[in-house]
């Protein structure tokens, strides 16, 4: 058809994703920018007026405007942390921490470890997946009501009456159950570990922030991706490279998206915590800024240590030991491992964390400091048990299926395959679905295969 001069144009405001609208999200991006130290305060007023507007032409203008206003926005003066996002900065801020590292002797026991580490991420996402999105106010309440509290086991469909169902506002019934499933469901927390392994596949170790950029675009829709993933798939698609992918009209920009990338990194890096976490930040810097970034650095690094000695704190502090002392991150886990020293118990630790992050809020519930402090609360009162260790990162909130994955292949790297009971493992039937095109349902065990390619000495023959 042909226009004519006074066709008018209109959009349907209401039908744009939330995640796909940078004005849809202003409160979460005050909220971010004042824990950054902008200095933007006295604009607290207008942030609140343009968000609570209808959605139409004039709050995507006002938002944008406040966008303009956050990227010129100055740091607040005696603003206490330092957080570059570039590789160098970040390195320069770095505090040294050695250990003593134990490399499997054989590949067939470095083997066992990656195996382990997989299994264990697979399986703590599938114990989380069930519940992710439900809130402590409800989800405490259900797992006790059926007798999975202190939670040990998988939350069952038989769990899930309609007597029961009808009591939460969470809807219990449309979730996946370990007792009902065919094989390890896809998530995007697995489907994180497949896409990476295809990454260093086809671009080798040395891969770059465009080659992933590059992958994602190929083998996954816009769906598959949400928040800060979502906001740098589209950037990429309107012309911006990377770190601008990460920065333009991101309110997620420190959200957990980054931090369940990096397992991968660990995996095939093992003693090598300063590669895992330069990988780390080569996928984390197209979507993510300061400790956004920082989080998959840390994981990272952490899973790369846990290859080599099954000392906890040396676990932590050598995946600290990647990521700028001067950050909010960094402050945060030291005083969780301080209080633990101290004695704190498990209960106090949990609700410590409740008490400075709302789970009711999204900010919170899905920023990468609150969920790395869950991790490393079950690491360390998980007393390198692998099944008490996931379920309670599960059991207190938060980003469940994320937490439980990243838990999981920390101690499941320690450990090996054989220190996960069959019970954990028996519901995937040694199969792992994805939604990553050109890797579908496969078993579990040539994701193995392929990730012990990768290690180091295997690099030049898959390149």
């Amino acid at each position: 058809m042909s226009y004519k001069k006074d066709y008018a144009l209109s959009k349907n405001y209401e039908q744009i994703g939330e995640w796909d609208a940078y004005w849809k999200q202003l409160y979460i991006e005050y909220q971010q920018s004042i824990e950054e130290g902008l200095d933007i305060e006295a604009y607290k007023d207008v942030f609140t007026a343009v968000h609570n507007m209808p959605n139409n032409k004039y709050k995507e203008t006002l938002g944008n405007a406040l966008f303009d206003i956050i990227k010129d926005a100055k740091t607040k003066e005696g603003y206490k942390y330092n957080e570059p996002s570039d590789l160098e900065g970040i390195k320069a801020l770095r505090k040294p921490y050695d250990f003593k590292m134990t490399m499997p002797a054989t590949e067939a026991e470095l083997r066992e470890k990656v195996s382990g580490a997989i299994y264990g991420r697979i399986c703590g996402c599938l114990l989380g997946k069930t519940v992710e999105g439900m809130k402590s106010n409800e989800l405490i309440p259900f797992l006790k009501e059926s007798g999975n509290w202190p939670m040990h086991r998988y939350i069952y469909k038989t769990d899930v009456t309609d007597e029961v169902a009808a009591k939460y506002k969470y809807k219990l019934k449309t979730r996946c159950f370990a007792d009902d499933i065919e094989c390890a469901p896809w998530d995007d927390d697995t489907n994180y570990v497949v896409l990476a392994q295809k990454i260093v596949q086809k671009y080798g170790r040395d891969f770059t922030p465009k080659n992933v950029l590059d992958s994602w675009i190929e083998r996954q829709p816009k769906t598959a991706y949400c928040t800060a993933e979502r906001v740098a798939y589209l950037n990429y698609l309107r012309g911006f490279d990377a770190p601008d992918t990460a920065v333009y009209k991101n309110p997620y920009r420190e959200w957990i998206g980054a931090q369940i990338r990096g397992d991968y990194f660990g995996y095939i890096n093992p003693g090598n915590p300063e590669l895992a976490a330069e990988m780390a930040w080569r996928d984390a810097s197209i979507s993510h800024v300061k400790n956004g970034i920082y989080g998959e650095m840390f994981a990272a690094a952490m899973i790369a240590c846990a290859a080599v000695t099954d000392n906890i704190k040396d676990i932590i502090y050598g995946g600290l030991a990647q990521i700028p002392a001067t950050s909010r991150l960094y402050e945060s886990v030291v005083r969780l491992v301080n209080r633990y020293d101290e004695g704190v118990t498990r209960e106090d630790a949990f609700a410590d964390i409740h008490a400075e992050w709302n789970d009711l809020k999204a900010h919170d519930w899905c920023h990468t400091i609150s969920n790395a402090l869950i991790v490393v609360a079950s690491i360390l009162y998980g007393e390198g048990d692998y099944g008490k260790s996931i379920c309670m990162s599960v059991e207190t909130g938060f980003d469940t299926d994320c937490n439980g994955a990243t838990v999981g292949s920390v101690i499941g790297m320690i450990n090996g395959e054989s220190g996960i009971d069959e019970y954990w493992k028996a519901p995937t039937k040694g199969i792992l679905d994805t939604t990553i095109l050109g890797a579908s349902k496969a078993p579990i065990s040539e994701l193995i295969d392929k990730t012990m390619k990768h290690m180091p000495a295997k690099d030049a023959e898959n390149k």
